[in-house]
C-alpha cells in the first residue's frame, strides 16, 4: 500500500493551487473534507470513464475530497471551471487519517469512478495486481479492496443520492471557510 495526503503535496500536474480542510460531523460521523483549488496545471487531466471521455483536471477546476471516519474508502468529487460535477472517485483505502493538516490514507490501488448520472466502474485493477505481485498488498488485502468496491457499486446503484447529499454538505462546510 501507499500512503496519500489528501492535499496532493507531490502532484506533479499542479503548477498552483490552493487547499483548505474541515474536520467535521455529519450524520453523527465524523468527516474530514478537503478543497484542492486547482488555478493551473502542466496539462490538462482526461480520463475514460465507461464509455466517455472526461476532462477532471485543468485550470480553475476544484476536487473536493471527504474521508468519512470508519470506512474503508475516501471520495474525491471533481469540479469543472463552471463549477459542475463532472465526476466521484472512491478510492479504496485500508485506512485513513483524520489528521488536520496531515490527512492521509493508506490506498489499496482499487478505485471506483462514478458519472454523475450514477453509472459507474472499478478501474485500476492492473495496479492491483501489480502491488500483490510485487508484495506491497497481500491476496487478502486485495479480497478485502474488492469486496469494498463491490459493495461501493451496489450502494451506488441503490441509493447514489447519499453520495451527492454528502458532496454537497461537504462543499458548503469547507468552501465557506
Amino acid at each position: 500500500m501507499k500512503t496519500k495526503y489528501l492535499d496532493k503535496r507531490k502532484w506533479r500536474r499542479l503548477k498552483r493551487s490552493s487547499y483548505k480542510e474541515v474536520l467535521t460531523s455529519y450524520q453523527e460521523t465524523n468527516v474530514l473534507i478537503g478543497a484542492l483549488e486547482i488555478k493551473e496545471v502542466k496539462a490538462p487531466l482526461t480520463v475514460k470513464i465507461i464509455d466517455q471521455e472526461v476532462l477532471v483536471a485543468d485550470d480553475h477546476f476544484t476536487w473536493l475530497q471527504i474521508m468519512p471516519e470508519n470506512t474503508n474508502y475516501s471520495m474525491t468529487v471533481m469540479y469543472n471551471d463552471k463549477n459542475e460535477v463532472v465526476q466521484y472517485y472512491f478510492d479504496i483505502n485500508k485506512s485513513h487519517i483524520l489528521e488536520l493538516g496531515k490527512a492521509r490514507r493508506e490506498d489499496m490501488y482499487l478505485d471506483v469512478l462514478a458519472l454523475p448520472d450514477g453509472r459507474c466502474e472499478i478501474v485500476d485493477e492492473d495496479d492491483v495486481v501489480r502491488a500483490v505481485k510485487y508484495k506491497k498488498m497481500t491476496t487478502r488485502e486485495k479480497e478485502f479492496a474488492y469486496k469494498i468496491a463491490h459493495q461501493l457499486i451496489e450502494e451506488i446503484g441503490n441509493d447514489f443520492d447519499k453520495f451527492k447529499e454528502l458532496a454537497q454538505f461537504a462543499y458548503k462546510k469547507v468552501m465557506e471557510r
